[in-house]
């Protein structure tokens, strides 16, 4: 922790603690627009007042706090480490309405370590311990009360039984088996409460032959591996004869997210709620569910097993491109990337037209080459390569906002690329909001993405809270579930059980 204390010292101001850092940047830096500029500019020009404000009184985030919530009542228990999948996933329902509980072991989930190139300043400080926390642990613990519990002592799994028949849903994802070895797994929890819905969640399973497994050393499977084990990575990346500005092309390239983790989360919610659904209307009964995230995220892979199965093709690494449709990537222009939509012959020709009012040589491209008239043949790499050299050398000379400008003019499907600060800044986000601040208990003032499901009509999700310290919520949490006081937590904690 000395380091820590001097690294605050050294990089903060008094009045940014808790930050462990630079001085948070203010925002928004310019204001969003108001709802009545958008009524008068927007709505009025398109003729949907009426639609407009039907939408503004009934899904601004302003509203929010006043509806009720889908799934109020529900209790969940989200038991895992290392796992985004699973806090992604809790986290859907929790700000759907579920109480959520997050149990972690005495020394803490190591998600909580997690922090860009291993450095504390990029971490948040909480304002009890002063403890450093990763802030994309803290981003994940949405709405959750955080307990600690030591699930390989007696005591410990004695009081996560009890916790079981009180709550609907639990999500695990510990490794293979591990929970079942310690006599609390959904065999043994499920016929204490049989309506207990359990769902597990890891990269390749916990069965068959290339189940998930630990290394001898103790080494995790995490999200790579999923996407290492269903094509995922192997399509992702430039092809060997491109190699953009000096870079290294033709090898296959892993998402820079937790893409598979975040599949995996979110259809593990869908499949819980199905579950949920299935027992209330109908069965009585909880069940078991596995959520793999290399077969979700296979789900997504377009119809790369649809072709292979078709005549044995095994896709191709296109970088950017998209081998059904021309023009349909980014292009680099003067300072940062557009992103350009010529799907039809309709958006062909009308991007054609608009290009060549600045540069003769696109129309001549259209007109002189037959190659270049048929949607088909402008897919092939030939066409490729033709098509967005020419774009590029237009691109090239101007910036995002003129391309856009000029593209909109001939109704182009165009929009450039946003870097992240551009993303926290750009009106329409901070006008819904989709980006957003919240004043937390633990870390002060933070910057976040809203809930993907807060556009509901009535019963909107929401976010109250990201980020507990660590075992925080004991006391409320097993007076509330189970009755235990304050007398009993001290004889657990001093026993190692919390």
């Amino acid at each position: 922790m000395a380091k820590v204390k001097r690294d605050i010292e050294i990089n903060s101001r008094a009045d940014t603690m808790p930050l462990m850092g630079p001085d948070v940047r203010p925002w928004p830096v310019t204001p969003a627009p108001t709802p009545e500029w958008v009524m008068q500019n927007i709505y009025a020009k398109r003729k949907a007042e009426d639609f407009g404000k039907f939408l503004e009184d009934n899904l601004r985030l302003d509203y929010v706090f006043d509806k009720p919530e889908a799934l109020q009542g529900f209790k969940v228990i989200d038991n895992s480490i290392w796992r985004l999948s699973s806090m992604f996933a809790a986290s859907l329902l929790s700000e759907q309405g579920a109480e959520l509980v997050k149990i972690e072991p005495p020394t803490g989930d190591p998600l909580r370590q997690l922090t860009p190139f291993g450095r504390e300043e990029y971490m948040l400080a909480d304002n009890v311990t002063g403890t450093p926390c990763g802030m994309d642990f803290l981003h994940e613990l949405r709405n959750a009360k955080a307990v600690t519990l030591n699930l390989e002592t007696e005591e410990g799994r004695e009081i996560y039984k009890k916790m079981a028949t009180v709550v609907d849903i639990i999500i695990e994802g510990w490794p293979p088996g591990y929970m079942d070895s310690l006599g609390i797994g959904y065999r043994q929890l499920s016929k204490l409460n049989p309506r207990l819905i359990y769902c597990w969640v890891g990269e390749r399973g916990q069965w068959g032959p290339m189940k998930d497994e630990l290394s001898k050393h103790g080494q995790w499977m995490l999200d790579p591996f999923s996407a290492a084990a269903n094509a995922w990575i192997h399509n992702t990346g430039f092809p060997p004869d491109q190699c953009p500005r000096g870079g290294k092309g033709g090898d296959p390239m892993r998402s820079g997210a937790w893409l598979p983790s975040y599949v995996c989360g979110e259809q593990a919610a869908v499949n819980i709620l199905a579950a949920l659904y299935w027992r209330n209307a109908f069965s009585g009964e909880g069940q078991f569910i596995e959520c793999t995230a290399a077969e979700t995220l296979m789900d997504i892979l377009d119809f790369d097993i649809g072709w292979y199965g078709f005549n044995a093709s095994i896709k191709a690494r296109t970088g950017a491109w998209d081998p059904n449709l021309n023009q349909y990537e980014w292009n680099p222009c003067k300072d940062g990337y557009m992103m350009i939509g010529g799907q039809s012959d309709r958006l062909w020709y009308r991007i054609g037209m608009c290009i060549e009012r600045d540069l003769p040589e696109f129309g001549r491209l259209i007109h002189e080459d037959p190659l270049l008239k048929e949607m088909g043949a402008r897919n092939s790499l030939q066409g490729l390569i033709k098509t967005y050299s020419v774009t590029t050398k237009w691109l090239r000379d101007i910036n995002r906002i003129e391309a856009e400008t000029k593209l909109m003019e001939y109704e182009i499907a165009a929009g450039p690329i946003l870097y992240i600060d551009e993303v926290a800044e750009f009106p329409h986000f901070k006008y819904r909001p989709w980006v957003n601040t919240i004043e937390t208990q633990f870390y002060g003032t933070v910057m976040y993405a809203e809930s993907c499901a807060a556009f509901q009509h009535r019963t909107p999700a929401r976010v109250k809270d990201i980020g507990r310290p660590l075992g925080h919520d004991n006391g409320e949490v097993y007076k509330k579930f189970l009755g235990i006081g304050p007398l009993k937590l001290r004889e657990l904690k001093a026993k190692g059980v919390i």
